[in-house]
Formats: structure tokens, sequence, C-alpha cells
């Protein structure tokens, strides 16, 4: 048990010992000429405009952590699919579906949770308070 614990720590510290030494012969060797341009934030070779803070429309982030969940799910549920069939001609096959029923429900229901509350909804509609709602039907003939 000791001999394994040793034979991973040695191979850790040699890991951690590589990748210090490569960092400081790289440090040693590569040329340092520091300029005002090198210092500027790179945006495809253009000279940056405006301030390097911008606001970003947290819609994208919205639609980038759906298609991560997704391809999370398939890539959990590919390799069960993969060996189905010899589940199946084990015994094992309705334990592997319900196995991958629940799996993928949980992600539905999530999903329907999600979309009853309108948050996969591009453009929210502004609600109006219920005063403005009612004052304005009033007014209607």
């Amino acid at each position: 048990m000791h001999v394994h614990l040793a034979t991973v720590l040695i191979f850790a510290a040699v890991a951690g010992a590589f990748v210090f030494l490569s960092l400081a012969i790289g440090k040693l060797l590569r040329p340092d000429a520091p300029t005002a341009d090198k210092s500027l934030p790179y945006e495809c070779g253009e000279r940056p405009i405006g301030p390097a803070h911008i606001n970003f429309n947290p819609r994208f982030t919205l639609v980038a952590l759906v298609f991560v969940i997704f391809e999370v799910e398939i890539a959990l549920v590919y390799p069960v699919a993969a060996v189905y069939r010899s589940a199946v001609e084990s015994g094992s096959g309705l334990r592997a579906f319900l196995a991958l029923f629940a799996f993928v429900a949980v992600l539905a229901i999530g999903l329907a949770v999600v979309w009853a509350r309108g948050d996969l909804e591009w453009v929210r509609a502004l609600s109006k308070p219920a005063s403005q709602a009612g004052g304005e039907a009033s007014k209607q003939p």
C-alpha cells in the first residue's frame, strides 16, 4: 500500500518539477522587450476601441449553458446506448433503460421548469405594474 502511494507521490513531484523547470527555462531564454503596443489587449490585430469592459448580453450565456447541458447529456447517454444490446443480452437491459430514462427525465423536468419560468425567451416582455394596467384599462372606451 505504501509503495503505491510513494509511487504516486514521486510521479506528482517529478511532474511538478518538470512544469516548474519548463517555465523557469522559458523565462530565461525568451526575449523580454515590452512595448506599449504589446501591452494593449489583443482584438484580432486591430487597435482596441473603447473600454475593455463592455456590456455583454447575458442571453448568450444562457444559450451557451443550455448547449453545454445537452452536450453533457449526449456524452453521458452515448456510452450506455452503445452497450445497450449487450446489457439486454446479459439480462440487465431493463435496468439500463430505467437509468437512461431517469437521467433524461431529470433533464426534461429541468428544461420544463426553466421554460415555464420564461428563462428561455430571447426577449422578455416587460410586465406593467398592476396599478398602471388597471388605470389604462379604465381609460379605454
